[in-house]
């Protein structure tokens, strides 16, 4: 899957992407359809610990699954909207398995 990611305010080092690339190619185990998906991170200039925003938008067809998680690192960030994402397509799988 194609993951765009995009760092705002900051550079993102390779390991990070290549971090969040490996995470994001799990969710095609849940749900094959994904078209595409964006990763927005973001720093808050706050003097909070938990001032890193990580936001995905996932691509489906006719639909766009957004997840926006605050924590202290990116990769705690991503591993907890990784795993709602998860559950979100699992939803979205089982419902179009009902009307099918």
């Amino acid at each position: 899957m194609k993951v765009n990611t995009q760092s705002i305010n900051f550079n993102a080092d390779r390991k990070l992407i290549d971090f969040i690339q490996k995470r994001m190619d799990k969710l095609e185990m849940y749900y094959d359809k994904v078209i595409k998906s964006d990763v927005y991170l973001k720093v808050e200039n706050t003097s909070d610990k938990e001032n890193k925003i990580f936001e995905a938008r996932v691509s489906v067809p006719g639909d766009s699954l957004i997840v926006k998680k605050q924590c202290k690192t990116f990769e705690e960030g991503a591993d907890n909207a990784v795993a709602s994402l998860q559950r979100q397509l699992k939803k979205r799988k089982e419902k179009l398995r009902a009307y099918s």
